[in-house]
């Protein structure tokens, strides 16, 4: 296997590339969609129409041709990626399209495909990482996740699996587990010894019950099977259980996260997951009817010795004596079970916040040498993966997928401030700190729309941008506000009409609404409302910008493995399909085995 998808070096010489693309066209991707008619976005930065640009977006997709390397200054037009070079303002849509194209990690070349890294990953003749399930049926992801979850689950497990394989490890750290649908696979298909670590007790304490519950459930699916093969029928597939699921809401009942800080956990998965109730213990004796809910189903077919829980499910204060000794003996048991059915299968949910620093010996008695990984992983938790990784011997390789962008902190944000404490998120390599390189956090934000979403109408709620734009000039003019500590929040999937929405939100904001009357509301919408193809228009360069956003962000991970000396192979690799799932790149590295 290769030391590098690609050197140091030429990884330095793309991450120029896209430097200087983004100095061009940085400032469109940092523009504030509330700011946009108070600070006249588009005239500032556009010298064509947004008919032209969104004709020209929209017919981009049926060009089936490589992005055109010409020169990126043209001396007849003088013009620099389709900005002029005197007013700084976009006069050709065509080339800025081309010249984003360029600078995406698609059009850079940068990346490796999944399908390659694992045959490099199998390079000396080694078969695939097989799985070993602990059922008797190999599961199948679709039954308990949505096509999304389930295709990343199934892409990163292998690859995980694989890597483990290649170090000669058994052990897998996931940081960020969320739910625990990664670990709970791993540890189920692939017989890895697991440890999701996770900041939120709500995620851990819900995993906590849901596998205290799981036990319940899953003796008496066997006994279910029992039953069934001494009246010798077939035994009743996990498929066929009785579950009442309420989408979005923990085993305690509470929801999860809510409008509190956000843990390791991905926020997609803090979206999408559902979560198992406590009524899902099914009737004894007889074979449970049919569902079309997943999750559980997954869960049903877990056998208890798999699915091991976390320490104390109450306070060892508040147990009596003979409660006390009764999980003594529980616990006993469980281990005496995992040592039959095979050292370390099993997926522990622990809760933690955990950076490079963190002692990893301190929250895994039985640490051993692992693979660390995170899918989704969220903010600034991506690169402290990463530096995780280069800082703890006994993590032999890694696999990344971030998120979340725009809650990386910055090291060189202007309005950081002084005397800040604790590394930030990016820049994370040496090679972009000595540049001071800033991206700000709405170009970060930007990083987060997916183009391939948009397209199939997914992603931007235009009308809820231009109410809000607009609600910015009414407070300018009328209030003399530009700025508030308070939020306007998710005002708008709760209002009727655009008067309904700007009361709705001066109520929130604790401003006078008896100032304006329905009429002069009215007069504004009706005012603005010919100049929304504008935003629609430069909401859609944004996206288009997006990748290379995030192309930067992802190379600046990359180049700071390959600085690292022990690393013996380093990689961008696209494990999904961006139709799926948009944040589709894993980055990856092993250490150089010792002999």
């Amino acid at each position: 296997m290769s030391s590098a998808s690609y050197s140091l070096t030429e990884t330095q010489r793309r991450i120029d590339e896209v430097q200087r693309f983004l100095s061009i066209t940085l400032s469109i991707a940092n523009a504030h969609t509330v700011e946009f008619y108070t600070h006249d976005a588009w005239n500032r930065f556009m010298a064509v129409p947004p008919q032209e640009v969104l004709s020209t977006v929209a017919s981009r997709n049926d060009q089936q041709r490589e992005p055109e390397h010409k020169e990126n200054e043209s001396e007849q037009t003088r013009t620099t990626f389709g900005f002029c070079n005197d007013t700084n303002r976009l006069v050709d849509t065509q080339e800025l399209l081309r010249a984003a194209k360029a600078h995406s990690l698609l059009g850079l070349g940068v990346c490796m495909s999944r399908d390659e890294l694992l045959q490099g990953l199998r390079g000396d003749g080694r078969e695939p990482a097989a799985p070993v399930a602990a059922t008797d049926a190999e599961l199948v992801t679709d039954e308990f996740m949505n096509s999304k979850k389930s295709h990343e689950v199934k892409s990163m497990s292998e690859v995980v699996a694989s890597l483990a394989r290649r170090c000669g490890v058994k052990q897998v750290i996931d940081v960020g587990s969320g739910k625990g649908y990664l670990s709970s696979f791993l540890s189920l298909q692939y017989c890895l010894r697991v440890y999701g670590i996770d900041s939120s007790s709500t995620n851990t304490h819900g995993a906590q019950e849901r596998n205290r519950k799981l036990e319940r459930f899953s003796r008496a699916y066997q006994r279910c099977n029992k039953a069934a093969r001494a009246q010798g029928e077939a035994a009743p597939s996990h498929q066929n259980v009785q579950v009442d699921v309420k989408p979005g809401r923990d085993g305690d009942g509470d929801v999860a996260h809510g409008d509190g800080e956000p843990g390791n956990a991905s926020r997609e998965e803090q979206r999408e997951a559902p979560v198992v109730p406590s009524n899902v213990e099914p009737a004894a004796g007889r074979p449970p009817e049919s569902t079309a809910e997943s999750e559980e189903l997954f869960l049903g077919a877990l056998s208890a010795d798999v699915m091991r829980p976390s320490p104390a499910r109450a306070p060892p204060g508040r147990l009596s004596d003979e409660e006390r000794q009764r999980r003594k003996r529980e616990n006993l048991e469980r281990k005496a079970q995992n040592r039959t059915a095979g050292a370390g299968v099993a997926f522990s949910p622990l809760t933690s916040y955990v950076t490079a620093e963190t002692e990893l010996r301190e929250l895994i008695d039985e640490l051993e040498d692992a693979v660390v990984v995170g899918l989704h992983t969220c903010g600034d938790l991506a690169p402290s993966t990463l530096r995780m990784f280069v800082a703890k011997p006994e993590l032999a390789a890694v696999c990344s997928v971030g998120c979340c962008y725009h809650l990386l902190t910055e090291e060189f944000d202007p309005a950081r401030q002084e005397g800040a404490s604790g590394p930030c998120g990016f820049p994370l390599s040496r090679y972009l700190r000595d540049r001071s390189w800033f991206c700000g956090r709405n170009a970060r934000m930007s990083a987060c729309l997916a183009l391939e979403r948009v397209s199939h109408g997914q992603g931007i709620q235009m009308e809820s941008l231009f109410y809000r734009a607009v609600l910015h000039v009414i407070l300018r003019d009328r209030y003399d506000c530009f700025r508030s500590e308070k939020r306007v929040g998710n005002v708008y999937s709760k209002s009727k009409s655009f008067v309904d929405y700007v009361r709705r939100a001066l109520r929130r904001l604790e401003l006078d609404e008896s100032k304006l009357s329905d009429g002069d509301i009215q007069d504004y919408h009706d005012a603005y409302r010919p100049r929304m193809g504008e935003m629609h228009a430069f909401n859609m360069l944004k996206v288009t910008l997006a990748p290379c956003i995030e192309g930067l962000i992802l190379l600046d991970r990359l180049c700071y493995l390959q600085e690292q000396a022990d690393l013996s192979f380093t990689a961008l690799v696209q494990l999904f399909d961006p139709l799926l799932s948009p944040r589709c790149y894993a980055v990856v590295g092993l250490k150089t085995i010792s002999p």
